[in-house]
């Protein structure tokens, strides 16, 4: 998302519009959100270690469940966001007189799209990821 930018001249090349990810908040919110949960992840590596080695502390996992929850919160919220944008961008809307701007931005469409999509999975991976970690803290007690 950080790199959709697409740029169109207009009757000359000194006056262009330009279509970039920071030119809407919500794709702003999406990639400073996913920034977030892709560090919560790295981070989160050392707390899985000692679960796997200490399969008996309970603390940790329930820590990282917890956090896990919170961070899944933020991809979809930066997700569904984005995708807002996004149906609109492709749709439009005339009540609102919202013009659909991807006949004339095709490649920025084409690339927060994309990215609107990979984060839709990232939220599917960590909702498995809580379940899995829900299961697991259930058959240790």
């Amino acid at each position: 998302m950080a790199t959709a930018d697409q740029t169109l001249p207009f009757f000359t090349q000194y006056f262009q519009f330009e279509a970039s990810y920071d030119s809407f908040t919500t794709f702003t919110f999406m990639v400073i959100g996913m920034a977030l949960v892709g560090g919560y992840f790295v981070l989160s590596l050392p707390f899985s270690i000692v679960t796997i080695i200490r399969p008996h502390a309970a603390g940790p996992r329930l820590f990282l469940i917890i956090l896990d929850s919170v961070f899944l919160v933020l991809a979809t919220a930066g997700a569904a966001s984005a995708a807002s944008i996004v149906y609109l961008a492709h749709n439009g809307n005339q009540s609102s007189n919202w013009l659909a701007i991807c006949t004339q931005y095709s490649d920025f469409c084409n690339q927060t799209s994309g990215a609107v999509v990979s984060s839709f999975i990232v939220v599917v991976i960590f909702m498995f990821l809580i379940i899995m970690s829900s299961l697991a803290i259930a058959k240790k007690h």
